[in-house]
């Protein structure tokens, strides 16, 4: 099988195409730069989609960048940099004389509202409510298909939440804190916590790009890139305090968040929801890493 990755020179992405390529399959990667088995955004707008069975798209500039100032022209770069991308791709789909058995978009979580009490499945219905919503509902309606191509692509929408991994993501910026025993609860610390590791993301979306074994739906499938476990930022924190052997004294305060990062930002580690993983579990997919000890003991290697 041959596979197009939008943005798959990011953390999400270099592991997708790892395990592809382990898989025996072909990856063509779409990005700013190009390259030997890279192709740009310009090139597949102006020579359209290469032959691809699966097609995926991971672009977008980074949410928690700790460079980007939180203001008008980086929130601007958010959106466009999801949705322009989504967009030429969908459309390059759109106008291929044999456009790809699968389309996978992995968009994110926000879309469901903070809650220390609702749990949310693929099914569960929401209106956007914050900017971060807002993006998730632009971002996944500019995936969709014509309806003269829905008929043989299979329009698939996963939503992850924190992703966690060595080289990249949420971690790269929480491990130095923590081995300097600087690490802490955010805020109240009992806000769900929704995570999933790097290797089970890639596999969730792997498992998306296989051929549909019966016609398409005309709607989008939506499975949450989440694992099984429902845990709070607290029991997150004491737990990656423990497999590092490091202490977890220092609660960050909400306010301390909201002023470092622009409270539009922090709101997605000051505020989860419980987002339980129904209709992955129900395709059967199998997670190497379910609960939160076996995932940080693979991330600080131990």
């Amino acid at each position: 099988m041959r596979v197009l990755i939008g943005g798959g020179s990011g953390f999400v992405g270099r592991e997708l195409t790892r395990l592809l390529r382990d898989k025996g399959h072909e990856v063509t990667v779409i990005s700013r730069q190009s390259g030997p088995g890279k192709i740009t955004w310009s090139e597949l707008e102006s020579c359209g989609l290469p032959p691809c069975e699966g097609a995926v798209n991971l672009a977008g500039e980074n949410l928690m960048n700790p460079l980007r100032w939180w203001n008008e022209s980086y929130k601007k770069d958010l959106f466009s940099s999801r949705i322009d991308t989504t967009k030429a791709l969908a459309q390059a789909i759109a106008a291929s004389p044999s456009p790809p058995h699968s389309w996978v978009l992995v968009s994110g979580v926000a879309c469901y509202k903070p809650s220390l009490t609702a749990e949310y499945t693929e099914d569960s219905e929401w209106t956007p409510f914050d900017l971060l919503s807002k993006l998730v509902k632009e971002w996944e309606a500019s995936a969709l298909l014509p309806e003269n191509v829905v008929k043989t692509t299979k329009q698939v929408v996963i939503r992850p939440g924190a992703v966690l991994g060595r080289d990249g993501g949420a971690m790269k910026q929480m491990l130095l804190p923590f081995w300097l025993g600087l690490g802490g609860t955010l805020g109240s610390g009992r806000q769900p916590f929704p995570w999933i590791h790097v290797s089970d993301l890639a596999g969730i979306i792997a498992q998306a790009l296989e051929p549909p074994t019966d016609t398409p739906s005309p709607s989008q499938q939506v499975f949450n890139g989440v694992a099984p476990a429902l845990n709070t930022n607290y029991e997150f924190t004491k737990e990656l305090g423990r497999v590092l052997r490091r202490p977890t004294i220092l609660p960050v305060p909400g306010f301390v968040m909201n002023t470092l990062m622009g409270s539009e930002r922090a709101v997605v580690l000051t505020q989860g929801q419980k987002v339980i993983p129904k209709r992955t579990l129900e395709a059967g997919f199998q997670y190497k890493y379910p609960d939160l000890t076996s995932a940080l003991k693979e991330i600080a290697g131990n």
